[in-house]
């Protein structure tokens, strides 16, 4: 099954009286998500505000979003009430 991750390579806060975000990132850390396209790289992000800012005042947060390949988890056994009123499993 195809899922995707957050990798969250830096921070940032609003510039004042602006809908502008100002946000730093690790250049190497940044580097480890390019893609090619027609022979030009390229880094795709996303920058999104917090629900609250962290100790250092910043309230906005940016990530690369991976896609990944994970292995399905196989569902618990229904229980099922028996004639006798205990739970009873059943196995797929």
């Amino acid at each position: 099954m195809k899922t995707y991750k957050k990798n969250y390579i830096g921070k940032g806060t609003q510039v004042p009286n602006m809908q502008i975000a100002k946000c730093t990132v690790k250049v190497s850390d940044m580097l480890k998500f390019k893609h090619e396209y027609e022979f030009e790289e390229y880094i795709t992000f996303e920058v999104a505000k917090m629900q609250n800012p962290d100790k250092f005042g910043r309230d906005y947060t940016v990530y690369c979003t991976t896609r990944e390949e994970v292995e399905d988890e196989k569902p618990a056994p229904k229980k099922r009430k028996s004639k006798t009123g205990v739970n009873a499993d059943i196995p797929f």
